[in-house]
C-alpha cells in the first residue's frame, strides 16, 4: 500500500473546488464523463499505432451505474486507463503547473466559477457530492491494475487491484445530501443536457432492467447546421473547452476542394488565465474521420489565434500519422491557411457592429494584434481588423481604414505614438502641433505595438510613421512672441553642454504649442518606450537611442531663459530651471529622473515664489 499526503496548497485548492468553485454540483457528472470520453479517444488513437491492443476490450462506451442501496455512483470507461505513476501525477497533483497561483486567483476572483476549465481540476469536482472516491484502473498494454482512494482531505492511498480489461472505474461514495445522483430519471436528464454530444455511447446501468443508451452519441460537427440548436452548440463548446462562458462567436463550416475538412470553432467571451504565457499551446483538437488524433498540433493554428477553441476533422489525413509528421505535413498547412481565412472573414462581418466587436477586442485584441507582426500572408487583413485609441476620440477605438478617411489635406502618412497608457499619451507634448492642426494620431500602448509598426510600414498606400518622424509641415500661425535667434542659440548650446551626458542635442521645434520642452529620439532610432520595455525585460540596450531635447521658442519660460542665459547673477536659477525642464520632459515620456528630491524641492520652491508674487 502507498499512502501519500496532498501538498498544503493542494489541500487548499481541494477545499476551494469542493466548497466554492462550481455553482452547480451536478456539473461533476459532466466533468467525469468528459474525462472518460478523453480516455476512450486516447486509446482509440493509441490502437492505430499498436494494432490489436484494444482487441478484447469491447466497443468503447461509458457506463453510469447508480446504487441507491449503497448510495454510490460509478462512472466506468474502457479507455486507455492509468498506471501507478499516472495516478500520482494526475490524481495526486492538482494543476501542478500553477497550483499556488490557482489558489490565489480563486480566492481573489469574484465569480470563481469562471475559473473552471483553466486548471484541469474537473476530476476533483467529484468531492462536492462524494465523501470518498475510489478509482480502479488498468492502463492499456500493462498487466497490473491499481486502486486510488481518497476522502479529498488527508491524502490518498494507492494499492494493487484487479481489473480484467483496460479502463477506469470511478466509484463515488455519495454524501447524505447527494442521494439524488442515484435517481435514474435525474441522471438521464443531466446526461442528455450536458453530455449528449459525447461521441461514445453513455450507458445507464439499470440493474435487472438492463442497460439504456442515454446520449445520441453523434459527433456534433458532422451534423447539418440547421439541425443543431444553440444549446447543443454551447454545450459542445463547454465540453471541448471546459469553460462555462457563452462563446462570443462560433464558426461551423465544411471546406471542399483539394483537401476536405470540417471545422467547428469558437471564440470564447472570456480570456483564459494563461493567454500570454510563453508555453501556452493552441486549443484545437484534430480528428481524422471522427477519430481523435491530437490536441497538440502546433501548426494547426497561428499563435495570435491561440484563444480559438474547437475541432478540425479531415478525411484526407492518414489515421496513423504521428505528431512529428503532423507538424511538417503540407495538408496541415493548407488546413491552417483555409481556417485562418475563414476566421478573419467572420471577424470582418462581426466588426460591423462596433459595440459587439469591442467585446471581442477588449478580451483578445492584444493577442490578435500579434498577427500583424507574425502573419506575413494575412498581415494587412489582421491590421484592418485591429482597433486603436487615437487623439480623435477619447472613448471610441478606430481602425486604420477609419483613420485614412479622416486624413487632412496634404497628409500622406498615418501617425502614431507609443507609450505606457492612453491618458499619459494624450498629454504628451509631441502631440500638441498635431492636435492644433487636427491631425489624428494613433495612441499605441501595448508592447506588441512597438514591433508590428516595424514590419507594417505602409497600409493601403499610407506610410506608418512615429510622430517624431513626421515630414508634414507642423508650423502653426502664432501671434505670440518668439525668442531672439541669437539668445536662443546660446540657450540651446548652454543646455546641450549642461546635459551632454543625458541628451545628444538640444534644438528648437515648431511642434510644441503649450509645453516648453519635449523629449524625442533621432529619426529611425528605437523609441524611448521600446527602449524602456527592453530594459524592463532585462534585454541588452547596446543600440540605445540618442535623446533630443526639443524646446519651444514661443513659450514665455524659454524666452525668459534665453534672455537670462548670459546673466551671471541668474546662472544658478537658469541651471535649476533647465534641470526642471529636462525632468519635466522625461516625466512626460515615462522616464525616470536623475534626482527626484531636487525636482520635488525646486518645483515646490518655484510654485511658492509664484504664489507669493501674485498675492
Amino acid at each position: 500500500m502507498s499512502k501519500q499526503k496532498f501538498k498544503t496548497e493542494v489541500s487548499k485548492l481541494l477545499d476551494i473546488v469542493i466548497n466554492s468553485l462550481y455553482s452547480e454540483k451536478y456539473i461533476f457528472l459532466r466533468e467525469l464523463i468528459s474525462n472518460a470520453s478523453d480516455a476512450c479517444d486516447k486509446l482509440r488513437y493509441y490502437a492505430l499505432t499498436n494494432p490489436g491492443i484494444a482487441k478484447d476490450n469491447g466497443e468503447f462506451k461509458i457506463v453510469i451505474t447508480p446504487n441507491a442501496e449503497e448510495n454510490t455512483l460509478t462512472i466506468s470507461d474502457n479507455g486507455i486507463g492509468m498506471n501507478k505513476d499516472d495516478l500520482i501525477n494526475h490524481l495526486g497533483t492538482i494543476a501542478k503547473s500553477g497550483t499556488a497561483d490557482f489558489v490565489r486567483n480563486a480566492k481573489d476572483n469574484g465569480s470563481v466559477v469562471d475559473l473552471i476549465g483553466k486548471f484541469g481540476v474537473g476530476f476533483y469536482s467529484a468531492f462536492m457530492v462524494a465523501e470518498k472516491v475510489e478509482v480502479t484502473t488498468k492502463r492499456a498494454g500493462e498487466t497490473q491494475a491499481y486502486k486510488w482512494v481518497s476522502n479529498g482531505v488527508s491524502g490518498f492511498e494507492i494499492t494493487e487491484a484487479e481489473r480484467e480489461k483496460f479502463g477506469t472505474d470511478i466509484k463515488l461514495y455519495l454524501k447524505e445530501d447527494a442521494k439524488d445522483y442515484t435517481d435514474t430519471i435525474y441522471l438521464r436528464h443531466i446526461i442528455r443536457t450536458y453530455s449528449d454530444h459525447i461521441n461514445y455511447p453513455i450507458v445507464l446501468d439499470l440493474g435487472k432492467a438492463g442497460e439504456e443508451n442515454v446520449n445520441t452519441g453523434s459527433a456534433l460537427w458532422t451534423k447539418n447546421k440547421a439541425e443543431i440548436t444553440d444549446d447543443q452548440y454551447n454545450e459542445f463548446y463547454h465540453h471541448i473547452s471546459r469553460n462555462f462562458d457563452t462563446p462570443w462567436m462560433r464558426l461551423h463550416f465544411k471546406a471542399e476542394g483539394s483537401i476536405e475538412y470540417t471545422g467547428l470553432l469558437y471564440i470564447p467571451s472570456e480570456a483564459p488565465y494563461d493567454l500570454f504565457q510563453p508555453d501556452r499551446q493552441q486549443s484545437l483538437k484534430l480528428y481524422v474521420n471522427r477519430v481523435f488524433i491530437s490536441d497538440k498540433v502546433d501548426d494547426l493554428m497561428p499563435a495570435y489565434l491561440r484563444f480559438v477553441k474547437g475541432i478540425i476533422d479531415s478525411a484526407d489525413l492518414p489515421l496513423n500519422i504521428s505528431r512529428e509528421m503532423l507538424q511538417q505535413n503540407a495538408l496541415i498547412a493548407k488546413i491552417k491557411n483555409g481556417t485562418v481565412g475563414r476566421i478573419l472573414k467572420e471577424l470582418k462581418k462581426r466588426s460591423e457592429d462596433y459595440d459587439d466587436y469591442m467585446k471581442f477586442w477588449k478580451t483578445f485584441g492584444i493577442a490578435f494584434k500579434e498577427g500583424i507582426y507574425e502573419d506575413v500572408n494575412n498581415r494587412e487583413e489582421v491590421a484592418s481588423l485591429s482597433r486603436f485609441y487615437s487623439t480623435r476620440d477619447n472613448d471610441r477605438l478606430t481602425s486604420l481604414d477609419e483613420y485614412i478617411s479622416h486624413v487632412q489635406e496634404g497628409q500622406t502618412n498615418i501617425y502614431y505614438i507609443t507609450g505606457d497608457d492612453v491618458p499619459t499619451l494624450r498629454n504628451n507634448p509631441q502631440l500638441e502641433a498635431f492636435k492644433a492642426k487636427d491631425i489624428e494620431v494613433l495612441l499605441l500602448v501595448d508592447p506588441i505595438d512597438e514591433f508590428w509598426v516595424q514590419v507594417l510600414n505602409n497600409y493601403k498606400g499610407y506610410p506608418i510613421k512615429h510622430v517624431s518622424q513626421a515630414d508634414i509641415d507642423l508650423k502653426i500661425n502664432r501671434d505670440s512672441t518668439k525668442a531672439d535667434e541669437k539668445s536662443l542659440k546660446k540657450l540651446t548650446d548652454f543646455m546641450a553642454e549642461m546635459f551632454k551626458d543625458e541628451v545628444s542635442k538640444v534644438e528648437p521645434t515648431e511642434k510644441l504649442t503649450n509645453s516648453p520642452v519635449s523629449l524625442t529620439v533621432e529619426n529611425g532610432q528605437m523609441s524611448i518606450h521600446l527602449e524602456r520595455l527592453m530594459r524592463n525585460h532585462q534585454q541588452q540596450t547596446t543600440f540605445a537611442s540618442s535623446r533630443i531635447l526639443e524646446i519651444n521658442p514661443y513659450h514665455p519660460l524659454i524666452i525668459k531663459l534665453a534672455e537670462s542665459v548670459n546673466d551671471k547673477e541668474q546662472k544658478q536659477t537658469v541651471e535649476e530651471v533647465c534641470r526642471l525642464l529636462l525632468d519635466q520632459a522625461k516625466i512626460a515620456e515615462g522616464e525616470a529622473i536623475n534626482d527626484s528630491s531636487f525636482f520635488s524641492e525646486k518645483l515646490s520652491d518655484y510654485i511658492l515664489r509664484g504664489w507669493q508674487k501674485s498675492a
